[in-house]
């Protein structure tokens, strides 16, 4: 019985290499970047490896390189959202004033240029009152309004 469990475990282990599997398994990076044309499960797990060995998908997705889409707006960046939602008191008081460390953390994270923060501090601190309408405000809502105003910058 453990010889028969035995051959099946390593049949159902290597017949996933005779299949093709989708290239997007495996996401983007060099890794993904080298073994592009190749859809088997051995040059997946080999992209995936490459990628997480030299933790370039990061690079990637912040720069819009190795395959990699950049995010395209401030809603759908997670990083930014995530910040966001963990720093809401803090953010709120440096939009207030215009400036501050987490509003420049903000800036970081959304690659807002350097030459073009001051217009954005001024701009989200004019826009106080639309960005934290009330104390209940969500982060979600906090982001869109942001958002909106990015789109006018």
């Amino acid at each position: 019985m453990k010889k028969l469990f035995s051959v099946m475990m390593i049949w159902l282990l290597t017949a996933g290499i005779c299949f093709a599997v989708p290239p997007s398994n495996c996401g983007c990076g060099l890794g993904s970047m080298v073994f592009q044309d190749q859809n088997g499960l051995i040059s997946q797990v080999s992209a995936v490896t490459t990628n997480a060995l030299f933790g370039n998908q990061l690079f990637g997705i912040t720069s819009g390189t190795l395959g990699c889409d950049r995010p395209g707006t401030l809603v759908h960046n997670q990083a930014a959202n995530r910040f966001v939602a963990e720093n809401m008191d803090n953010l709120a008081i440096d939009i207030a004033t215009g400036q501050g460390e987490s509003l420049q953390t903000l800036a970081e994270i959304i690659q807002m240029p350097i030459v073009k923060r001051p217009i954005f501090f001024a701009t989200l601190q004019t826009n106080f009152d639309n960005i934290y309408p009330n104390p209940q405000v969500t982060h979600d809502f906090v982001i869109q309004q942001i958002a909106r105003i990015l789109e006018r910058i």
